[in-house]
This record gives structure tokens, C-alpha cells and sequence, in this order.
């Protein structure tokens, strides 16, 4: 188990990447706007949506690399990506060649979002699995948290601080690029994409010594010749309640709110009558929040089971976006009412949406389809933060803060009908047993019924 642990923490450093790139540009958000003089779409589109947009990409087409050329592979390329970005976005002497360097690191972000889960998935017994994939998204949020703390200190550093704020990334992601290289390549990519049956043996026996290897591999085995006779393309009926429930859980995740307030938070908060150094110290609050919550979740997530985990998390999106809009709409800004209300929304993403989603969706796709699946997911993820991103500065300088916490509160009050009668539980179960229950079949509302509770429940 400890060489898991290892790997998996390892491979979940690309999230600490993910989350750090996310993140940083709020530090570099208005400086950089004033410097070069951009307009609020201008800003929202060559800016500070550009990333998103290389993310998009870079999902939509991350499982090429991911199952062609293998996870690792395809890992250690990310971090280039990275390495490439930070250098280049911190030495940009125009915002045209700032927004090419931060799409390149949004194309690492968005394979990172395919391949990572994608190989821990792969690795990880499924009584450990939730925590496991979960190290991703805690990597994610202390990279945001680190981003938010150093943009404050950096800041300090007087007008050209934004380019240390962005550079200074270029040195954990030169370190992960050196540490990828010592993981082996996963056993069920190494069985299914290229036929490797003693490689595969070898690192499973690794994984658990105990293992009945044989049996584990004619079980990958089986699971992939069954389907790829009858589907191999992803889009089809018989794959469309994993497709489904891909898509919707990524769709919230982005109509909560999530990446507008990380994007946005300083200006948020000065709206709210923070000073701009309160607001940066505040978003940094907001960041450790997210930490603390994302490890409870993490601890919590194969106990209770996804679906429990994204019901709490609704509930408490809920309250905190209703109450924020209220404030909003009667201008009630006294005391720490806003940044406590977006600290306990950081805690209900935190605990439920960001503990979850890259789990699920690394779960619920068949092993030969798990990349391309992982792509789909992560894919409608980033095209739903990129367009919210690219539309904010805009609504932003249009509404006040009222009618856009009201939207997201909306948004999640359709989230929690899907917790409650749609969402399957995953928790528990073999990623090969998940194949049998969510593909299509003759008896599909069987099979519907099955994936809501795992077996023994």
C-alpha cells in the first residue's frame, strides 16, 4: 500500500499545478488590466479566459496522449506544459503573448484533468479508490491555497509583481516533471492498450502481493472484450448513463459558482467594501478553507459514498449563495457577513463537488473507454468555466452581485433534484463490477437501480 500512496501522491502533484495556474492569475487580475489598457470584454476574453480555453482543448483531446501514448507519458509532458507557461507568461511583453503562454499551461491543466485520475483510478484498490483519486483534488485546492498566499506576499513587491506571481510557478513545476519519471506505467493501460501482460503482471504484484494475478488480469480481460464487440465508440446508447452522469455532475460543478469566485474573489470582496490588501488576505482565508474541507471530504469519501458527500455539499451551497445575493441586493455589507458566507460556499464545494467529482468520473467509464470518458467529463467541465469566466468581467460591470448568486443558487437547487433521484453511488465497488451496472443493457432500469447503492447496502 505505501508504494501506492507514493505514486498516487506523486501523480496528484499535476493537481497542485492545476490548482496553483487556476488560481494565480487572480493576484494579476486588475494590474494587468490597467497595463495594458484592455477593455472589460478584451480582459475577459484575451486574458483571463484564455487559459480556460487551452484547457478546454487540452481536455477534449487529452485522452489521445493519455491512452496512446500512456498516462505517464502523458504526465510528464504536462509538466513541461507548465514549465513552459509560468516562464512565458511572466516575461510576456504584450497581452497577446501573454494569453498564447497561458493557454499553453491551460493545455496541461486540462490533460492533467484526463490522465491524473485516469492513472490512480487504475491503481488504487477500490476500498481506498475515493481517497486515492481524491489526492488529486486535494493537490488542486492547496495549489490554489499556495496561489492565493504567495499573490499576497508577492504583492508587496510593488508594480511588476504580477510577473513573480506567475513565474513562480515554473519551480514546482519543474520538479514534478523530474519526479513523474519514476512511477510505472498502469497495469490495466499497459493489459489493454498494448497487449502487455507480464508488464501488467509485474506492477500488480507490486500493487498488492497478495493478489491473484492471473485472476486479475483474465478479469480486465473480460471486462474489455465484453463491451468492445458491442461498442467501442463511447458515444452510443449502451454508454449513456456514464455519459449522462458525466456531464451533469461536471455541469454543476462549474454552475456553482466555483471558478467565478477563485477567479474573482479580490474583486468580490472589495466590492464588499474590503481594501485590496484585505481582499487578497481574505481570499487566502478562503483558500485554507478549502483545504481543511477537501480533506474532510477526503476522509469521509469512502465511508459515506459520493452521494452523500453531494447532497451536503448542495445544502450548503444553498444557504451560502441565497444569503450572499440577499446581501448584495440590500447592500448589507457590515462585518465579515460576505467573506464568511464564501468561506462556508468554499467549505460546501469543498466537502461534496471537489471531493467527488474527479473520483466519479474516473469510475464510471468502462477501462478501455476510461480516458476518452475522462476527457468527455472533464471536457464539459472546462467549457462551462471557460464561458463563465469569459463572460464575467462583463456581467460583473453590469449586475451587481445579487442576481449573479442568485443564478448559481438556482443552479444548485437543480443539482440537489439530481442527487436525489439520479446520481448513482459508487463507493465500494470493483471498476469492473461499475462496467456491469451502468452499461446499457436489456435491463436498463435494473441496472439503474443497481448503481445507486453498492453491493451489500
Amino acid at each position: 500500500m505505501s508504494r501506492i500512496i507514493q505514486w498516487s501522491i506523486t501523480v496528484a502533484l499535476a493537481g497542485f499545478l492545476f490548482g496553483f495556474d487556476t488560481a494565480v492569475i487572480s493576484g494579476a487580475d486588475k494590474p494587468i488590466q490597467t497595463l495594458w489598457g484592455l477593455s472589460d470584454f478584451q480582459h475577459g476574453l484575451i486574458i483571463m479566459s484564455m487559459a480556460l480555453w487551452g484547457t478546454v482543448i487540452g481536455a477534449i483531446f487529452g485522452n489521445w496522449p493519455t491512452d496512446r501514448l500512456g498516462r505517464r507519458t502523458t504526465l510528464f509532458l504536462i509538466g513541461l506544459l507548465y514549465l513552459i507557461s509560468a516562464l512565458g507568461s511572466a516575461l510576456a511583453t504584450d497581452p497577446y503573448v501573454f494569453s498564447f503562454f497561458r493557454f499553453i499551461g491551460g493545455l496541461g491543466v486540462g490533460a492533467s484533468s484526463v490522465a491524473a485520475p485516469a492513472y490512480i483510478s487504475e491503481i488504487a484498490p477500490e476500498k481506498h479508490r475515493g481517497k486515492l483519486v481524491g489526492l488529486y483534488q486535494f493537490n488542486i485546492v492547496f495549489g490554489i491555497l499556495m496561489a492565493f498566499v504567495s499573490n499576497y506576499f508577492i504583492g508587496f513587491m510593488g508594480e511588476g509583481a504580477w510577473r513573480w506571481m506567475l513565474g513562480i510557478e515554473a519551480v514546482p513545476a519543474l520538479l514534478y516533471t523530474l519526479m513523474i519519471v519514476r512511477v510505472p506505467r498502469s497495469p490495466r493501460w499497459l493489459l489493454l492498450q498494448r497487449n502487455d501482460a507480464a508488464g501488467a503482471a509485474e506492477i500488480i504484484r507490486q500493487i498488492d502481493p497478495e493478489c491473484d494475478v492471473d485472476e486479475a488480469i483474465a478479469t480486465m480481460r473480460a471486462s474489455s472484450s465484453s463491451d468492445r464487440h458491442q461498442a467501442a465508440p463511447l458515444f452510443t446508447m449502451r454508454h449513456h448513463l456514464p455519459i449522462l452522469f458525466a456531464f451533469l455532475i461536471a455541469f454543476f460543478n462549474q454552475f456553482s459558482g466555483i471558478n467565478f469566485i477563485i477567479y474573482y474573489a479580490p474583486r468580490i470582496l472589495e466590492s464588499a467594501g474590503l481594501g485590496s490588501s484585505a481582499a487578497l488576505l481574505s481570499s487566502a482565508g478562503i483558500g485554507v478553507i478549502n483545504l481543511v474541507f477537501t480533506l474532510l471530504g477526503m476522509a469521509l469519501i469512502d465511508r459515506l459514498g459520493r452521494r452523500t458527500l453531494i447532497f451536503i455539499g448542495s445544502i450548503g451551497y444553498l444557504i451560502s449563495l441565497t444569503l450572499v445575493s440577499r446581501a448584495f441586493f440590500q447592500e448589507d455589507f457590515g462585518g465579515p457577513g460576505v467573506p464568511l458566507l464564501l468561506g462556508l460556499f468554499i467549505a460546501a464545494h469543498a466537502i461534496g463537488q471537489g471531493a467527488v467529482i474527479w473520483v466519479f468520473i474516473a469510475e464510471i467509464f468502462p477501462n478501455h473507454l476510461r480516458a476518452r470518458g475522462q476527457s468527455f467529463g472533464s471536457s464539459v467541465h472546462w467549457v462551462c468555466a471557460a464561458l463563465i469566466t469569459l463572460v464575467m468581467p462583463w456581467v460583473l460591470s453590469t449586475f451587481s452581485g445579487g442576481p449573479v448568486f442568485a443564478f448559481f443558487a438556482v443552479m444548485m437547487l437543480l443539482q440537489l433534484v439530481f442527487v436525489l433521484f439520479f446520481m448513482p453511488e459508487t463507493k465500494g465497488v470493483s471498476l469492473e463490477a461499475l462496467q456491469q451496472r451502468l452499461l446499457q443493457g436489456p435491463r436498463a432500469g435494473t441496472a439503474m437501480a443497481k448503481a445507486r447503492t453498492p453491493a451489500g447496502e
